[in-house]
């Protein structure tokens, strides 16, 4: 079977050979290894909390001690499975730590940027579905580069209001929510959260009134399957923060314990 399986993907690749959807360079999935490593794979600082970029504060070259041996159950189990987020006390913006946001933290793979940005135009407007799968393998990796970070119990990608939804045909967060959920080995629940206003697009209206568009847009549809859990949410892209926000305040009065956003690209601040 496994033979077989390889044998017809081989032929599918000759057949209908793939692209890069950055250089246009035939590859074996929808971006090549080369494009990947010089834009998606590079790491920055980021606040723990909102993920914005943040300056690297330089150390003095500490004497190396000797590790510690940790009793045999705590070393063998995934940092990532403990639940002790040890990024988060260490890296926190400024505007965090004066105005905390509704949501505990932020994974972001990659900066809503030029070459990439165009990735995220192409899945939410060219309806270039194979995309979702790469993100969320991405933003899997970058969950990866935080050891220590707690793991969700449910994903749920942020809803769409209905006359976009029928307009688009698709919600790209659910797109990316569901493998990205079978990569971390969480449930996904499509339809926990629903947006109760169908609001304009935050991208339309102006920076000052983001936060106004999208106040008491969301409700719950399980608070039952919220209250006391730790829930992640699931964009493509982060902006201003002010929908994750809602969202996550939204989850916060429903019992949530703790919310996390997944998002394949932050939008840097302006300068």
């Amino acid at each position: 079977m496994t033979t077989r399986y390889l044998s017809l993907r081989h032929w599918l690749r000759v057949l209908m050979p793939s692209t890069c959807a950055l250089c246009g360079g035939g590859c074996d999935d929808v971006v090549c290894d080369a494009c990947r490593e010089a834009y998606a794979a590079v790491q920055r600082m980021r606040c723990a909390q909102c993920a914005n970029p943040i300056a690297q504060i330089p150390s003095l070259p500490r004497r190396r001690e000797p590790k510690l041996a940790l009793p045999t159950a705590q070393a063998t189990l995934d940092p990532r499975l403990r639940g002790d987020d040890v990024c988060e006390g260490a890296n926190i913006c400024g505007t965090c730590l004066s105005t905390p946001p509704a949501f505990d933290a932020t994974v972001a793979a990659v900066d809503y940027a030029i070459p990439l940005d165009q990735l995220v135009l192409q899945l939410k407007f060219g309806a270039r579905l194979a995309l979702a799968p790469w993100f969320a393998r991405q933003i899997r990796d970058a969950v990866l580069a935080r050891p220590g970070l707690p793991l969700p119990d449910l994903l749920c990608p942020v809803p769409l209001g209905p006359g976009r939804l029928v307009e688009r045909g698709f919600n790209q967060a659910l797109e990316i929510a569901r493998p990205l959920a079978a990569a971390l080995g969480v449930a996904c629940h499509p339809a926990l959260a629903l947006r109760t206003l169908d609001t304009p697009a935050q991208s339309g209206v102006a920076p000052s009134v983001r936060a106004s568009n999208v106040r008491g847009a969301f409700a719950v549809e399980d608070p039952d399957l919220v209250e006391g859990r730790h829930v992640g949410l699931v964009d493509d892209v982060m902006t201003s923060g002010h929908t994750l926000g809602e969202l996550a305040a939204t989850f916060k009065r429903f019992g949530a314990a703790r919310v996390t956003n997944f998002v394949f690209a932050r939008t840097p601040p302006h300068p």
